[in-house]
């Protein structure tokens, strides 16, 4: 499939690159190193709709290698002893396993980190919030976020830009003639280029039942898949899972309150959710629905990892959760049986695939 296919809500900026205002130091030339960007084009894997990426920020592979470099530099940390991937480990699917994230100063994020995998095919708001709807915007933000990175990216474009390499990674992925154009726009395109291409491999059990068909359920992992989609047995229960995680993603791209908090009229919430974004009653408490690929290597579970295990969040759904005015109308006591709550976790654990589509891309380079 060829990338580079353009979201209706986004336009291609087609305007030349312009020079920042000078900051006093020598710009170096960079225009003998040659310039030849490849277009990177990403298979497609089955169950998965096709990975669309904004018009001016194409798949290169000049791209991806600098946002991947940027992704594991501690240098976009204000004491350079964090990365992006010190909340976001290869090893967890992309998250850091904790319930809140600690940044460079040693305080606790709000929330907890969200899994990267397979990221790029959210299209309608980022974070548990949605506060930014591309990955772009994303990638801008924790370096100045006062508890994650705590840097200024005036500072980091500055050591970008007298680095012994990276003006050159910037020359080969985005043709800039001298070091003055490294900015943070196109650091953020880089990083989110990363982003897209860290992708699912494909070989859990799920895929290879489902797509491969060169494996079978157990009758224990296929009852709990029954379960999950409501396979339409009158005599069956709907565990009610894929309203809200569906798709062979097994991810929402919207946002649902799932009866986390008993509150009549969100007072007393410490967080808002997506209602805290749009200020609309309707969205208090809502959070985004993340993956279940992987699930069994990213808990903690939920936006506060309140769960510390997938047996703990079934139970959750199965009581129906608390009151509240914009509970999801799918969170109902579903009545569960021991077996049934098994079988959900024994089936949500053949969605556990440790490999990735391009794995000698999503690994730190430095």
């Amino acid at each position: 499939m060829i990338l580079a296919l353009s979201l209706s809500v986004l336009s291609c900026n087609d305007d030349p690159i312009v020079d920042p205002p000078s900051s006093g130091i020598d710009h170096i030339d960079l225009t003998d190193i040659d310039w030849s960007p490849t277009a990177f084009e990403v298979d497609n894997i089955p169950g998965f709709p096709p990975l669309i990426s904004p018009a001016d920020n194409p798949l290169t592979e000049e791209g991806i290698q600098l946002g991947r470099h940027l992704f594991y530099d501690p240098i976009l940390s204000v004491d350079s002893t964090m990365s992006c991937a010190s909340c976001h480990n290869l090893d967890l699917a992309f998250t850091d396993g904790k319930a809140f994230s600690v940044g460079v100063d040693g305080l606790s994020t709000p929330r907890s980190s969200m899994s990267l995998l397979n990221i790029g095919y959210n299209y309608r708001g980022l974070f548990w919030d949605g506060r930014v709807r591309t990955l772009e915007e994303q990638a801008l933000l924790p370096i100045e976020d006062e508890i994650e990175l705590h840097h200024s990216w005036t500072e980091v474009i500055s050591d970008l830009q007298v680095h012994p390499e990276y003006p050159t990674l910037f020359r080969k992925a985005f043709g800039i003639d001298h070091t003055g154009q490294i900015t943070k726009d196109l650091a953020a395109k880089a990083i989110a280029q990363f982003e897209r291409i860290i992708i699912s491999g494909g070989n859990s059990k799920y895929n290879k039942v489902i797509y491969d068909n060169t494996q079978a359920f157990t009758d224990q992992e296929d009852h709990g898949f029954d379960l999950f989609i409501d396979a339409g047995d009158s005599d069956l229960v709907d565990a009610e899972c894929s309203h809200c995680h569906h798709g062979g993603l097994f991810m929402g791209d919207d946002f649902a309150n799932n009866g986390l908090d008993s509150t009549a009229d969100f007072t007393n919430l410490l967080d808002l959710g997506r209602g805290g974004v749009t200020g609309f009653e309707v969205d208090m408490a809502k959070f985004k629905a993340p993956t279940l690929r992987n699930i069994s290597l990213t808990g903690p579970y939920m936006h506060d990892g309140r769960f510390a295990t997938l047996d703990e969040v079934i139970e959750h759904y199965n009581s129906g959760g608390m009151p509240s005015p914009t509970k999801d109308q799918n969170i109902r006591p579903l009545g569960l049986s021991e077996y049934d709550k098994q079988s959900l976790r024994v089936f949500l654990e053949t969605l556990t695939d440790t490999t990735y589509k391009y794995p000698e891309l999503v690994t730190n380079p430095h």
